[in-house]
Parts: structure tokens; sequence; C-alpha cells
């Protein structure tokens, strides 16, 4: 029932910054953790950022990047600072159940994705 629908994917430059924004739909997000993923041409999909009560980051993205919720709009954000060429991915959106695991969920429910494309 929860429907996610990501946005703020674009072009930019090496060095530049975007806002992802994940707005939900069907249900709050308040119990949920949410979570940011990422899929580069060819590679497998991996862990970005995650949010409940704490914030949890994968290392690559550590002092870049920054997730942040507005439970009141129902929706996530990733700030994304410092971009490089190497974090062109197309980024999904993700919800789910926390675990003391690594990544902090278990995902029940993904957005469709927005591409971002850093540009050197």
């Amino acid at each position: 029932q929860v429907q996610l629908v990501e946005s703020g994917g674009r072009l930019v430059q090496a060095g530049g910054s975007l806002r992802l924004s994940c707005a939900g739909s069907g249900r709050t997000f308040s119990s949920y953790t949410m979570a940011w993923f990422r899929q580069a041409p060819g590679k497998e999909r991996e862990f970005v950022a995650a949010i409940l009560l704490n914030t949890y980051y994968a290392d690559f993205v550590k002092g870049r990047f920054t997730i942040s919720r507005d439970n009141a709009k129902n929706t996530v954000y990733l700030q994304m600072n410092s971009l490089k060429p190497e974090d062109t991915a197309v980024y999904y959106c993700a919800a789910g159940g926390y675990r003391a695991t690594w990544p902090p969920l278990a995902v029940d429910y993904w957005g469709k994705g927005t591409l971002v494309t850093v540009s050197s």
C-alpha cells in the first residue's frame, strides 16, 4: 500500500550538490526506517543511507551525504554534496522495518528510482 516516488535526479558537475526527495503515499513514514540505495550501470544495488531515530551511512558517502526526513510531509531527503563521477547511479528510495543488521532495515517497499549523473 505504500508508494514511494523519488525526484530531484539530474545531471550535475563534479563537486556540485543535489537534493533528492522521496514522497510517500498510502501510509505515513513515522514507523518505517527509510533508506536510499543506488545502482550504477553494470553494478549491484548498494546501500547509501538510512534513517529512523538515528542515521546510518555507507562509508563511501559519509561526510558528503545527509539523509533526513519530515514525517509530517511523509518525505525523506538525501542531500548530496561534493558529488563525484562515481556517484552516478539510479537512486532508489526504500522503506522497511528496522533490524539490527547492515543495512539496518528489511526493505518492504521500493521506489522506481531517479537518475543522478555526475559529469567530470
